[in-house]
């Protein structure tokens, strides 16, 4: 599914998410919906053993499946390193 240029993201559809993260380690990923409970990955993280995206950290994929319309937080931490990111999944 593509994300940019407007695009929404819409519940009970499987989309995959690449993360990129510097840092050491194995990554941690977390989704809480807007029910405040966290819900578990479809798949994931995989770490991708090469990209054309020339950044500092590695790059992992995740399956995640957005059960209900609302914001949805999702969370990434290996080692020191951490990020937040807020979704407004539509219905």
């Amino acid at each position: 599914m593509a994300t940019g240029g407007g695009s929404r993201l819409h519940a009970h559809e499987d989309v995959k998410i690449v993360w990129r993260i510097t840092g050491r380690g194995e990554l941690h990923l977390t989704a809480t919906g807007p029910d405040g409970r966290r819900h578990a990955l479809e798949w994931g993280p995989d770490l991708h053993a090469g990209s054309n995206y020339t950044r500092p950290g590695d790059e992992w994929g995740a399956g995640y499946r957005f059960t209900r319309p609302g914001c949805w937080t999702l969370e990434a931490k290996r080692g020191r390193a951490s990020a937040r990111v807020w979704l407004d999944i539509a219905t």
